[in-house]
């Protein structure tokens, strides 16, 4: 498991300070999924100043257009006003016949719908986990393309796919695989500057976000 980093920085607003706060999903909805396993690695890499929460997406309907008629499910409408409060979005997936499994194409999907949108300008992290040697690459490309669309802002490196999964977290779900830790690790502090970055670009410091 990663050790703990120096605090980055804590955003505020107006005079009260507060942590950066990420939400976590997981596409993969076994409870003992090497996703959910990689999504708890970057939680634990987290620096002071910044915090995770974890969204729970299998309760979230199959969208189709006679249900959006019918108002925004309540499921789904939690997940939107988590993600629209979240200063960023961590995402791991396995990957399904080289391509995205459903859940997360049909939150997307669901949160396309919702206004205002909050996929836009959302800073976002990919992470994948499987136990082939490829590690999920073709799925966080899959996943950028439908991401762009949303125009959510996705990190680009470093990327992370952790191939042989299954050899590198023990059955309490801990990573037992130093460098994994470490590249994770890696990522989520590039994740929190991009984060940090982007606010700039928005015309806000980090003691103004």
């Amino acid at each position: 498991a990663c050790g703990r980093r120096p605090m980055i920085a804590a955003a505020s607003v107006g005079s009260k300070t507060r942590p950066l706060r990420l939400l976590g999903i997981t596409n993969s909805l076994r409870a003992d999924s090497l996703n959910r396993m990689a999504l708890a690695l970057a939680g634990e890499c987290l620096p002071e100043g910044a915090v995770m929460d974890v969204h729970d997406i299998k309760e979230i309907p199959l969208y189709t257009h006679e249900l959006e008629q019918q108002g925004i499910p309540v499921q789904v409408s939690r997940l939107t006003q988590a993600l629209a409060g979240a200063d960023g979005l961590v995402l791991s997936s396995p990957e399904y016949n080289h391509s995205i499994p459903p859940a997360i194409k049909n939150v997307i999907d669901w949160a396309s719908r919702v206004k205002p949108q909050p996929f836009d300008g959302k800073p976002v992290m990919l992470i994948s986990a499987t136990p082939g040697l490829l590690g999920g690459a073709r799925v966080q490309y899959e996943l950028r393309r439908v991401l762009d669309a949303v125009n959510a802002q996705t990190l680009v490196r470093p990327e992370v796919f952790i191939g042989g999964a299954h050899q590198k977290f023990n059955a309490a779900g801990v990573c037992i695989d130093e460098p994994t830790s470490r590249f994770v690790g890696a990522q989520v502090l590039a994740f929190l500057q991009w984060i940090q970055r982007l606010k700039r670009l928005d015309g806000l410091g980090p003691e103004q976000a």
